[in-house]
């Protein structure tokens, strides 16, 4: 598996890359955001391990810089920053998953091979379509009857996840496993709020 490490920590980074090689990954690593956003611009990597706090761009702004632009390489995101409002607005900006440090490496790396076969998963398809609303995979735009609604990273894959499921159930549960990769607070309203946001900008059109 190739994967980037974007992580300004070199004490840190040495830990990870050396762990990684050893279960036979390949890893690359910049110690900045701004080299860590170039190389996924114009380099191919499975996963993206990327660090949220760093000098110059933070990984926040390079989460963001790549979803923009449509890159959606699975994003592993680091930080110190360990309360719930943290995680969550990593996860809404478009991370897959959320890990706070410290953290045992076999987490790290049982979290790196679980986003891989997530996303491998995915069918192959470029564009899903349920009734009149139609999601383009590859341009990661949403339209209903030819018009394009606007939505953020999290509300993409939500909507994904929907429509790939459409005719069966899908729990709360699911939604949080797949959409969000993380056991929250079970008395958490993130996915009651992202389906009101998901409903009213899809229902206005």
């Amino acid at each position: 598996m190739k994967i980037l490490l974007v992580e300004d920590d070199m004490k840190m980074a040495k830990f990870m890359v050396s762990g990684l090689e050893e279960q036979g990954h390949s890893v690359d690593h910049v110690s900045d955001g701004r080299d860590g956003l170039s190389y996924c611009m114009y380099n191919d990597c499975e996963v993206v391990i990327l660090d949220r706090m760093m000098p110059g761009m933070d990984g926040l702004s390079v989460l963001k810089a790549l979803r923009a632009v449509g890159k959606a390489v699975p994003v592993l995101m680091l930080t110190a920053l360990g309360d719930v409002d943290a995680r969550v607005e990593g996860l809404e900006a478009g991370a897959d998953d959320y890990l706070a440090k410290p953290f045992h490496f076999s987490e790290l790396l049982a979290r790196v091979v679980a986003l891989t076969r997530r996303h491998s998963d995915k069918t192959d398809v470029a564009e899903l379509t349920v009734h009149d609303l139609t999601l383009d995979l590859l341009t990661r735009k949403a339209r209903r009857q030819g018009s394009v609604i606007d939505l953020q990273s999290k509300e993409f894959v939500l909507l994904e996840v929907l429509m790939r499921s459409a005719g069966r159930v899908v729990t709360r549960t699911m939604l949080l496993e797949k959409v969000w990769s993380f056991n929250f607070d079970p008395n958490t309203s993130v996915v009651e709020t992202h389906i009101s946001r998901l409903r009213s900008k899809v229902d206005k059109l």
